[in-house]
């Protein structure tokens, strides 16, 4: 990249040579993003430099970063939500290129500053069901729905039991082993790791949900690491292979549609966990959850319905 790129003025920078965002994701980015982040990094950067091509506009330039988000508001039927993620991600990516020297500091600082999409203006886009309230009892109704019968519904019943009481995330459960689960006295936890942490975090698991996941491992014809494992072929054929993140989005929509919960999705089971214990201290909810900041807790994972009579009797 020339010199000049440094010291020139916005309307040069915009001019040079292209310049593509998306070779510094993979330059620079890498060892700061898990490869799924990464991932949709590429992918809302590519589709900011192809609307900026489609459009024959300079990517580079700040007012092209402000068509693209105009477009996507008047365009496109993208909730805010996802509109301020993909300008977050060329936001991010730019301030990487001035970092490198590639852009200068002033350009950086007018695509930081570019206003993103108030919620309140695009609330018609919001997902309706996207935070789901589960009642314990819908819960309890929601665990004993698979079969303990056959072998499928064992290990049904073992994997939405450890979701209720662990606040696992679906990638969690998938890739859940027996080494991972820890008897502590006459309790029990459960050793974590999400795509984003970089070590271990302790989750709680109920006396409850290890019986019934000691029941699969018992049942199931096979030894291995994996806890929730797979069925291949017209048989229904237990293997080794772990179930993936669809396969317990897949199990978790089918018992909850059958249950008459529908919209219901795996981190919902992480709502309905924080909701109850946070109706003791919410400090136990942040903890269990793993939620570095008590405020995500607070605003996402504490679900509380108005309960009728609370204002009897105050006076």
């Amino acid at each position: 990249m020339d010199t000049e790129l440094n010291t020139t003025t916005d309307t040069t920078l915009a001019e040079a040579e292209p310049f593509h965002l998306g070779a510094i994701i993979e330059a620079s980015l890498a060892h700061k993003l898990t490869d799924s982040t990464r991932a949709m990094y590429r992918r809302d950067v590519q589709a900011y430099e192809t609307f900026a091509r489609s459009s024959d506009l300079p990517p580079l330039d700040v007012r092209t970063f402000e068509a693209w988000r105009d477009d996507m508001v008047l365009n496109s039927p993208k909730s805010p939500n996802t509109i301020n993620r993909m300008m977050s991600a060329v936001k991010t990516t730019v301030k990487k290129a001035q970092q490198q020297g590639a852009l200068s500091e002033n350009m950086a600082g007018r695509f930081e500053k570019t206003e993103g999409v108030e919620l309140k203006a695009l609330k018609s886009r919001l997902k309706q069901h996207n935070r789901t309230r589960i009642s314990p009892e819908d819960m309890r109704k929601l665990c004993e729905a698979p079969d303990p019968h056959t072998l499928t519904g064992k290990r049904d019943r073992a994997l939405l039991a450890f979701l209720a009481s662990s606040g696992a995330r679906a990638s969690e459960a998938a890739s859940l082993t027996i080494g991972q689960i820890e008897p502590r006295g006459k309790n029990y936890i459960v050793h974590l790791q999400g795509k984003t942490d970089v070590e271990y975090r302790e989750a709680h698991l109920s006396q409850t949900a290890y019986q019934l996941i000691m029941d699969w491992i018992a049942a199931r014809p096979i030894l291995c690491q994996p806890i929730f494992t797979s069925f291949t072929g017209r048989g229904g054929r237990c293997n080794e292979k772990a179930i993936t993140e669809v396969a317990v989005w897949q199990l978790v929509q089918k018992y909850a549609k059958q249950c008459g919960l529908d919209h219901l999705k795996p981190h919902d089971f992480r709502r309905f966990l924080g909701t109850q214990l946070a109706k003791k201290d919410i400090r136990i909810a942040q903890r269990a959850l793993g939620h570095k900041d008590i405020s995500v807790t607070a605003k996402h994972y504490v679900l509380d319905a108005l309960e009728p009579g609370e204002t009897n009797n105050l006076y």
